[in-house]
């Protein structure tokens, strides 16, 4: 379980398989210097609501791993969670597809490349 603070105040723990896809996705977003909001559903344990923050270039944004290892990225799921980044709506999780496959049947891994 990792944790997602915002501008030092707002602090949410995601799984670090899915901090790590948000992590992407939001940086990709930040070095185009787009800012959009993110939108989470809140944990029953505060009110089981949701929280949307406004993301931009000059907010504090810290992501941390509880795991030692780096977990695999699916392309897929980055590529769905920018396409909710880039609606009038925001980034919001969505759940994981299946990874691309190339034409030899094989996942393609974080760099483009087959998986092993």
């Amino acid at each position: 379980m990792g944790k997602f603070t915002y501008d030092g105040i707002v602090k949410v723990d995601f799984e670090d398989r899915l901090l790590a896809h948000l992590q992407l996705v939001i940086g990709a977003k930040m070095r185009r210097g787009e800012s959009f909001h993110f939108t989470w559903k809140d944990d029953t344990s505060i009110g089981d609501g949701r929280t949307t923050v406004w993301i931009h270039p000059r907010v504090s944004l810290v992501y941390k791993f509880y795991g030692s290892r780096k977990p695999s990225i699916n392309r897929a799921w980055v590529d769905a969670l920018l396409y909710t980044a880039n609606t009038p709506v925001g980034l919001y999780v969505v759940p994981e597809p299946a990874e691309y496959e190339h034409a030899n049947g094989h996942a393609a891994g974080e760099d483009g490349h087959e998986a092993h």
